[in-house]
């Protein structure tokens, strides 16, 4: 079993269920302590987290993580006990083989492995980690990125091992992710009996035409790295649940994944814009989960890609597809970032599972990363 796996396992063993973290930073840092690291928990709330930097100077090469997942579901759904890491045809099966633990191993067994052959190694090396990543997102990654530039302490480069890979590790790497916007719409209307329309107002009779606006409107044109504006309703509710009744009001929950082309801003003055021209009687509550963000180039781009080419034998391709990730926390503050991990294809589900030779491969692309930025 390689140093990659047995670790793996171990943090798979934790029932880290978002926010807990289950003792697997402390784990961690017995790892990075062995390292040279200095460790430093940041506790906000329920949620804990790690920040440990090996060095003083820049640049900083930082890797971004989570200790949590999603809860496992039924457990008798599963094939293997899902908090009992398992090997089982050449892959490791448990929650958080994919998302994200098997990236964590991966990337604490390449730092050792440089520090000990690049003991003086320029520059520094951190690690971020948090036990509140699939969750809330409140007291995890953001507060420790407010912490850091309180203290004007950066990072210059930022690989987060989330899964990006599709059919085989390295096949895809993540150099920005969309912004995301999520509008809770209140139509307001007088509740009746259906059988006299004339002394009520129907909110969903009301709504129909705006939201089918909203549906049909061309908000951009994407660009060379991010597709088009997408809004999609994803819930929709009225009524009393009796036939006979009139709703007073039509609550309608949509969201926005917008690339560079456009602002949260902007998008939310359209959008009402469009209410207001319809003469609704609304209310509207905005969540703002993340802006925008894009490495088109720069050193940790080319080191990436130099990196899986030199391991795997087969070039990368950039991607910006897909949901949130705590990246957008750590990118306005300058620092290049990227996402590089393992095939995506079981994570949140049951029987989530990685090959495990892929976490020892991850393992090689992310030693190689280091030393083409700070050898």
């Amino acid at each position: 079993m390689s140093d990659v796996i047995a670790l793996a396992k171990n943090l798979i063993n934790r029932q880290s269920v978002t926010p807990e973290d289950a003792g697997c930073q402390e784990l961690i840092k017995e790892y990075l302590d062995a390292a040279g690291f200095n460790n430093e928990t940041l506790m906000f709330e329920d949620t804990t987290n790690l920040w440990s930097r090996r060095g003083i100077d820049g640049p900083v090469f930082c890797f971004a993580g989570h200790t949590d997942v999603v809860p496992s579901g039924p457990e008798e759904a599963w094939q293997t006990p899902p908090f009992v890491a398992t090997e089982k045809e050449g892959y490791l099966f448990g929650r958080g083989a994919a998302d994200m633990k098997g990236s964590l191993a991966a990337m604490l067994i390449a730092t050792r492995k440089f520090v000990n052959h690049h003991p003086d190694h320029r520059g520094s090396i951190a690690f971020l980690i948090t036990s509140d990543e699939e969750g809330p997102f409140i007291n995890g990654t953001t507060r420790v990125i407010d912490t850091l530039e309180a203290r004007n302490e950066k990072i210059t480069w930022c690989v987060v091992g989330e899964p990006s890979s599709t059919s085989r590790v390295g096949d895809i790497v993540k150099n920005g992710r969309r912004g995301s916007l999520t509008g809770d719409l209140v139509i307001k209307g007088v509740q009746g009996h259906v059988a006299y329309p004339h002394l009520a107002k129907n909110p969903i009779h009301d709504a129909t035409p705006a939201l089918a606006e909203l549906a049909n409107t061309h908000w951009d044109d994407g660009n060379s790295f991010f597709p088009p504006t997408s809004f999609q309703i994803s819930n929709m509710h009225a009524g009393t649940g009796a036939g006979n009744v009139i709703p007073g009001e039509c609550h309608v929950c949509f969201n926005f994944r917008f690339s560079t082309q456009v602002t949260d801003k902007e998008l939310i003055k359209r959008v009402t814009t469009i209410l207001d021209q319809h003469n609704l009687n609304y209310e509207i509550k905005w969540t703002f989960n993340g802006q925008p963000f894009l490495t088109d180039s720069g050193k940790l781009l080319e080191a990436t890609q130099f990196a899986i080419a030199d391991v795997t034998g087969v070039p990368t391709q950039l991607s910006t597809a897909g949901g949130t990730s705590d990246g957008r926390f750590i990118a306005p503050t300058g620092a290049e970032v990227i996402e590089i991990g393992p095939v995506n294809a079981t994570i949140h589900k049951v029987d989530e599972c990685v090959k495990m030779e892929d976490l020892n491969i991850l393992s090689e692309i992310y030693y190689s990363m280091l030393v083409r930025l700070l050898a």
